[in-house]
């Protein structure tokens, strides 16, 4: 696979980080995921945007946002990756200096990773749906932030496994706040759902254009809190991201949700969003 790293298209293989990269000493950096269509990026600068305003928030001096579109474009393009779907990995970290905890100094440039991978849809978790556990939220209260940090998350996702379900979902003083990986949202009586953005949540690009979809669809929707009593309550529950797209959530904690089976309103979000991305 050809990647890109710091300015130069190279192998995988050949990529070399630096021991004393702040990303891996401290997760000084940010990261993102564009999915690719048919060789279209979907969204991209709902993406970008979202970079940006992550490095802004860690104080990570990157002038040159404007060409990692382009750079996700060759990547797909070199890699023969524009006939299916494929997701770009990208991720900025403050760059390699001697381990300090203070900033180093502005001479030192960021690094800049952009990774590859085709990406084949979740077709049987979007069909059958997926069972899910709750997880008590450990995470920093920045999580509006696609920081590198992510080690409750990963915690949160084994649990999550070893209990024989696909996701977990974060509970913060008894409010679900979204997933490891996804936002969440329901449905109660035709209405869509979902937590409003706050710093406790990473604000999902696929759960904006979600409730775009509903707003051009005429289905109710808001955007509220969500308290941990009320999931069993919901008819539908499901899984938004940029690498899921949409999944049902048929069952949490091993009880069911609504019939146990998934719902319409969330099989006719999956058909728009499809229609949507331009891949059906």
């Amino acid at each position: 696979m050809i990647v890109y790293y710091n300015g130069t298209y190279m192998e995988e293989s050949e990529v070399c980080f630096s021991p004393n990269d702040r990303g891996l000493l401290f997760a000084d950096g940010v990261y993102e995921v564009i999915h690719s269509y048919r060789g279209s990026l979907f969204r991209p600068e709902e993406h970008l945007a979202r970079l940006s305003r992550s490095l802004d928030a860690l104080r990570i001096r990157f002038t040159e946002i404007d060409s990692i579109g382009r750079v996700c474009r060759e990547l797909v393009a070199r890699n023969d990756l524009a006939s299916g779907e494929a997701l770009l990995y990208l991720q900025i970290t403050r760059g390699a200096y001697p381990r300090s905890h203070a900033f180093p100094p502005e001479s030192v440039r960021p690094t800049v990773y952009v990774s590859p991978e085709e990406f084949q849809p979740r077709t049987a978790e979007a069909e059958r749906g997926v069972g899910a556990v709750l997880a008590s939220d450990t995470r920093w209260a920045r999580c509006d932030v696609k920081s590198l940090s992510l080690l409750a998350n990963v915690l949160a996702l084994q649990e999550a496994k070893e209990r024989g379900a696909w996701e977990a979902l974060f509970v913060r003083d008894g409010l679900v706040i979204e997933g490891t990986r996804s936002n969440v949202a329901g449905v109660a009586g035709g209405r869509f759902v979902t937590p409003p953005e706050s710093n406790y949540m990473l604000s999902g690009v696929t759960r904006l254009v979600v409730l775009e979809l509903c707003r051009d669809l005429s289905i109710p929707a808001e955007e509220r809190q969500i308290s941990e009593a009320e999931l069993f309550r919901f008819d539908e529950l499901m899984l938004m991201g940029t690498g899921s797209e949409i999944i049902p959530i048929t069952s949490v904690n091993e009880r069911k949700i609504g019939s146990g089976a998934v719902g319409q309103l969330t099989r006719r979000l999956q058909r728009e969003l499809r229609a949507a991305t331009g891949a059906s």
